[in-house]
């Protein structure tokens, strides 16, 4: 099947790399450019762990000075790229949740005292709310919002071309870069032809996202994860 892969350029190498594996025919078309927040302050703590959603604060936080203070320091991800991503900047304590921010919420909860301080590695735009569910738990949070996510003016090239050739699907990973498509399809006044494939949604927002502005064929992935968007797909 040829499908249509939205996320930011990182992510999205890996995703489609995935479903070659698979037999499936990938095609990179970036929504979002991740922007790292290189003088974003981080504070001096002291913190018990810190929490991360996704893979892009890990590539931030590689690069950010405070980087090797922070280093000593437990984290907790809320999935295997995440996971992945901080080891490889350098952090050895990981835990992975291996689902979306509620089991983040129940993994960190599970594993740190009562009372502590957490550092949430964030980026501007969040889905969910993480802090919130971790501060009810009566964690004390502190976010700390070190990477952005900049929508795409117009539909990538490569977009435009693949549906215009026609595809089968389209993966969306975040309700912003979902929002973005539609947008950009329309610009392009392509959205009858962006919405005609079938969409997988990495969540049930995500789906509504695209059940409202007009798309028949949306499916949900199980959980929150890529593992479980690229089962919902399955084998060519």
């Amino acid at each position: 099947m040829r499908l249509l892969v939205t996320r930011p350029k990182i992510d999205a190498e890996h995703t489609a790399a995935a479903l070659r594996s698979l037999g499936h025919e990938a095609i990179i078309a970036p929504l979002l450019h991740i922007t790292v927040a290189a003088d974003a302050r981080i504070g001096s703590g002291p913190w018990a762990a810190i929490v991360i959603t996704s893979a892009n604060a890990a590539h931030a936080i590689a690069v950010h000075p405070d980087l090797t203070q922070l280093r000593a320091l437990p984290v907790f991800t809320v999935g295997r790229r995440s996971a992945q991503a901080i080891i490889a900047a350098g952090f050895a304590d990981v835990s992975n949740a291996d689902g979306g921010v509620t089991e983040l919420s129940n993994l960190a909860a599970a594993r740190v005292r009562p009372g502590a301080s957490l550092l949430y590695l964030a980026g501007e735009d969040r889905a969910g709310d993480l802090a919130g569910d971790l501060r009810t738990r009566g964690f004390a949070v502190q976010t700390a919002v070190i990477y952005r996510a900049v929508a795409a003016a117009s539909l990538p090239r490569l977009a435009v071309e693949a549906l215009a050739s026609g595809i089968g699907g389209v993966l969306h990973f975040s309700r912003r870069s979902a929002e973005t498509y539609v947008a950009a399809a329309r610009t392009a006044d392509m959205l009858a032809a962006a919405l005609k494939p079938v969409h997988y949604c990495i969540s049930a927002e995500v789906a509504e996202t695209l059940s409202r502005k007009g798309a028949t064929e949306v499916r949900t992935a199980a959980q929150p994860s890529e593992a479980a968007l690229i089962a919902l797909i399955g084998v060519r």
